[in-house]
């Protein structure tokens, strides 16, 4: 039988582990089996680097911890050698991490875990850990917001022009109105000046045609005053 000493040592380990489950962000439990001391030495150094602290843990501890934090499902994963990770910080960093580690390591496997308090299994970690990077994803974004301004921006610019040629079309026609208005006028002021030019030579001709009659009447004049003197 264990000594008392031995079982509340066990419970302290229990209750440490819950208080960090029940702040983390994520939980993962891996199957450690084929790593060998440089990889292991590798992995937790990656760890640390995302915020996350790798621990090799008892099942029974692991197990009496996840219950007292109210998780259910990962009890049939505990189950010959399993680390369990950590983070407070980020799920995506570290999950990304282990799944990079499995992949060049077979015998490496993810057994399930906890994200943001909800039970994943393995499948769904590692779909969570092949999406993008935060830094990615913030990359992608920027990117996203720069093109949609440089679409606003021509589209503004197209607007500018569209006015602009409406402005100009508008004011065509009262150009052309007032090229029409002196066309207009320009015949008429050849036409007043024709009138007058004919005016002048119609006082001409009248002029010219009473100084012959004058003269002929002078003549008729002159020529009974002599008859008479003859006489």
């Amino acid at each position: 039988m264990a000594s008392e000493k031995i079982l509340n040592q066990k419970k302290e380990e229990v209750t440490k582990l819950a208080t960090k489950m029940k702040e983390a962000k994520l939980i993962l439990l891996t199957d450690y089996r084929g790593i060998n001391v440089t990889d292991d030495t590798s992995l937790r150094r990656d760890l640390r680097g995302t915020g996350a602290n790798y621990t090799i843990i008892k099942n029974n501890i692991t197990r009496r911890a996840l219950a007292e934090c109210g998780i259910e499902g990962l009890e049939e994963k505990l189950e010959g050698p399993t680390a369990v990770i950590i983070s407070n910080e980020d799920y995506l960093e570290p999950s990304k991490v282990i799944y990079k580690f499995s992949k060049d390591n077979e015998y490496y496997t993810i057994k399930g875990g906890v994200v943001d308090g909800k039970v994943m299994s393995a499948d769904e970690i590692i779909t969570l850990a092949k999406l993008p990077s935060r830094e990615t994803l913030l990359s992608m974004l920027a990117g996203a917001l720069l093109g949609n301004i440089s679409k606003i921006a021509v589209a503004l610019d197209q607007v500018r022009l569209q006015k602009e040629e409406v402005g100009e079309k508008a004011e065509a026609p009262v150009k052309e109105e007032a090229t029409a208005e002196e066309t207009t006028k320009e015949p008429a002021e050849e036409k007043a000046e024709v009138v007058e030019e004919k005016a002048v030579e119609a006082e001409a001709s009248e002029v010219a045609e009473e100084k012959p009659a004058e003269a002929e009447a002078e003549a008729v004049e002159e020529k009974p005053a002599e008859a008479t003197e003859e006489a």
